[in-house]
């Protein structure tokens, strides 16, 4: 029995198949396997319910130009863009801006860091800050 020849289309579907992929909706990883389709959008129904919406979207340019503002070492925590788009009702924006922040991580826009080491955005629990790629 000869083996099979893999096709460059071939190598690239099993490497799509392999690849990390992050959720559309919250920024997290997707574990990644052959079994799952390369397409797939988002991690959970939750999140496909959510998608993402002017909020979310807002959020993301709100931290880009919180970050912009400040030396290129400087850091933000998410409230400073929940603080500054959500008035009085700030601490109902505080997921949707780390969501946001991890969305923005697997764009390779911004790290998220705690005690000033740059951890995973998927696993991260406590406070986070936000700062641009060194």
């Amino acid at each position: 029995m000869g083996r099979a020849i893999r096709t460059e289309d071939d190598a690239r579907r099993l490497d799509a198949a392999h690849a990390e992929r992050t959720c559309a909706s919250c920024g997290r990883r997707m574990p990644a396997s052959a079994d799952t389709d390369t397409d797939t959008k988002w991690c959970s129904d939750a999140c496909r319910r959510h998608k993402l919406d002017d909020t979310d979207r807002t959020l993301e340019r709100t931290i880009d130009e919180l970050l912009d503002a400040r030396a290129t070492t400087s850091s933000i925590c998410p409230s400073d863009a929940a603080r500054a788009i959500g008035g009085e009702d700030w601490r109902d924006l505080m997921e949707p801006a780390r969501r946001a922040a991890r969305r923005m991580v697997a764009r390779g826009e911004v790290e998220i860091t705690q005690g000033g080491n740059v951890i995973d955005p998927s696993t991260a629990k406590g406070p986070i800050r936000i700062r641009r790629p060194h």
